[in-house]
């Protein structure tokens, strides 16, 4: 038996219906009167762990979950132990600096030296601006960050995108993308290896359906 963390959150959904196409039945996370965090597969060849999409690669790489889903931006920030298997090709977003509209900055570069910069991806952040050898000072925020530059307290932030409404409606403009993330299908190294469970069956099946015709 394989047990397989999966995403609160945005990438819930899609995530369960990656395992229905498998033909495994997690679908009882969706119904908003359950309370369970941890469910069986009807056939009993599976689990499923609820977790915090921040906590997935944890539950991976410490071995309670032989497979995962994730973002690649928590792959990106975190570092985890674990083998990224797969492209699942939802969930897109993007990793984006963004500023004030009104501001007079259009891209990172332009950023003064020793700024402040917001953002709940500290590493990601850091790593992005010593790549560019801009020396900021990163602010950890893990509520709105938005309203870092609304306020004051930074001149712009790190932050993930999708639509761009939440930047939009708060007078905020993206300068710099770091990079596209999307769903990742992630594994335990030593399970992966040693095949525990079958779960490389599980593997090959999910990425044949990636392959196969929309």
């Amino acid at each position: 038996m394989i047990t397989v963390a999966l995403p609160k959150g945005a990438l819930l959904k899609d995530s369960i219906q990656t395992f229905q196409a498998l033909g495994l039945d997690f679908s009882a996370f969706l119904d908003s009167s359950n309370r369970q965090l941890q469910i069986m597969d009807p056939t009993q060849t599976a689990k499923a762990l609820l977790v915090r999409a921040q906590d997935v690669p944890v539950y991976v790489e410490y071995g309670q979950a032989q497979l995962g889903v994730v973002g690649y931006d928590v792959l990106r920030e975190k570092k985890p132990a674990v083998a990224n298997l797969a492209d699942l090709r939802y969930g897109k977003c993007r990793m984006s600096v963004a500023v004030k509209a009104a501001s007079p900055y259009r891209s990172a570069l332009e950023l003064s030296p020793h700024c402040r910069v917001a953002s709940k991806f500290v590493y990601c952040a850091r790593e992005y601006f010593h790549s560019i050898d801009l020396p900021v000072e990163i602010i950890p925020l893990y509520g709105s960050v938005e309203l870092g530059p609304i306020t004051g307290m930074s001149e712009a932030i790190v932050d993930l995108v999708s639509t761009g409404r939440t930047l939009k409606d708060n007078g905020l403009i993206e300068i710099e993308v770091l990079f596209e993330s999307t769903a990742r299908l992630i594994a335990h190294p030593l399970s992966y290896r040693l095949n525990s469970g079958g779960m490389n069956e599980w593997i090959e099946k999910i990425r044949a359906s990636l392959l196969a015709p929309m």
